[in-house]
């Protein structure tokens, strides 16, 4: 069985990664996004298992501890961490797979998964990027202040990455997220494995 291709979506706070992962599931059902566990409180809305598998410190040292996540990364004072035994398990079975991580976690998944595709999604500017995070009013202005501290040093690390997808218009950059996991889906070394036979009785003398 052809192996299932992992996707990391990374950015910082406010760039719209999520609301892009989530158009991106939507127009292909067959990408399936990995749930984080943090320890962050969650939002409004947020449903646990869903949007995060929300656990207490205690209880996330504990699963770090015992080797459970193939990365994990303090981000702005919250855990959040990848189960590997999942992912592993999703891949194997030939399921493409989603992280929606910090630049931190990706680093760590690709040094494990040297095939991972990072993508990392950037704002038109500082100044849109400080307008989003104001304008959400999820955070305190502390908060905010904070994310938008990181920012820079975060946007630093997209050189790490293979796609760059600047998010000034949202439906182009869906688009353009799209694409990416249909090239790389294309890929010589992929479609002649998943397509083997077809492949071989086209190119047989």
């Amino acid at each position: 069985m052809t192996a299932g291709t992992l996707f990391i979506v990374s950015a910082p706070s406010g760039a719209g990664k999520t609301s892009l992962v989530a158009a991106l599931l939507d127009a292909d059902p067959s990408v399936k996004l990995s749930v984080s566990f943090t320890t962050r409180a969650p939002r409004k809305g947020e449903v646990n298992g869903r949007n995060y598998n929300f656990v207490s410190v205690a209880q996330f040292e504990r699963m770090r501890a015992r080797g459970e996540f193939v990365e994990s990364a303090l981000v702005h004072g919250n855990r959040y961490g990848t189960s590997s035994r999942w992912m592993n398990e999703q891949l194997s079975k030939g399921q493409d797979i989603l992280l929606e991580i910090d630049w931190q976690g990706a680093a760590q998944v690709r040094q494990a998964n040297p095939q991972a595709v990072l993508i990392f999604i950037l704002p038109p500017s500082y100044e849109a990027l400080t307008s989003r995070l104001t304008s959400r009013a999820t955070d305190s202005a502390e908060v905010i202040a904070g994310r938008l501290a990181a920012a820079r040093t975060e946007m630093s690390h997209l050189f790490d990455f293979d796609y760059v997808i600047i998010n000034e218009d949202f439906d182009r950059a869906a688009s353009e997220l799209i694409a990416v996991v249909t090239a790389e889906r294309l890929r010589t070394a992929r479609q002649t494995e998943r397509h083997r036979e077809t492949i071989e009785n086209l190119i047989k003398t």
